[in-house]
């Protein structure tokens, strides 16, 4: 199965595009270094730990082409904090089956997640571990630079998809 039909059997919606099409901004970092999602220094794939916003961009930019997806979940209202967590990790859980679809179809690509990785309930980089699972941590679309809100565009996807919704991103890049 391609990675297209298994998106489409899951009824995820995606779009691609040319990855020198994608906007990069160094500017994300800074977003990153302020702690406003809470991983800073916190899991072994978000800065600082995962590398320069440099190096990331760079890594990225490497590739030809980038497919885009997204998952739209319902939320009981805007405050509703327990329901983007959930469809947060309902979110990473497709984002490590959408790894393994690409991986298949094309060996090296880079696969992006939203956020912090998720792949464990909490990361050992908080108890000065090395990282459990390496070969499934994912890295965030912003920790590359990407901006999301333009990728979104890009690919054709709507960022915001209506009221009491909340929507996460993923790409994969490959050539």
């Amino acid at each position: 199965m391609t990675l297209t039909d298994f998106l489409t059997t899951e009824g995820v919606r995606y779009g691609e595009a040319d990855v020198d099409q994608v906007t990069f901004d160094p500017m994300f970092r800074t977003l990153c270094e302020k702690n406003s999602c809470g991983f800073y220094n916190a899991c072994w794939t978000c800065p600082p730990a995962v590398g320069t916003i440099e190096e990331l961009m760079a890594k990225a930019k490497a590739y030809r082409r980038i497919l885009v997806y997204q998952t739209v979940s319902p939320l009981e209202d805007s405050y509703d904090i327990e329901g983007m967590q959930e469809a947060a990790k309902r979110h990473n859980r497709l984002v490590q089956r959408v790894r393994e679809a690409a991986g298949a179809e094309h060996p090296g690509c880079l696969v992006l997640g939203a956020g912090t990785c998720g792949v464990c309930a909490r990361c050992s980089k908080r108890d000065d571990q090395p990282c459990r699972f390496p070969d499934k941590a994912i890295l965030s679309l912003e920790s590359c630079g990407i901006d999301v809100s333009a990728l979104a565009r890009l690919a054709g996807l709507k960022y915001i998809n209506g009221a009491n919704t909340v929507t996460y991103f993923g790409a994969v890049l490959y050539n």
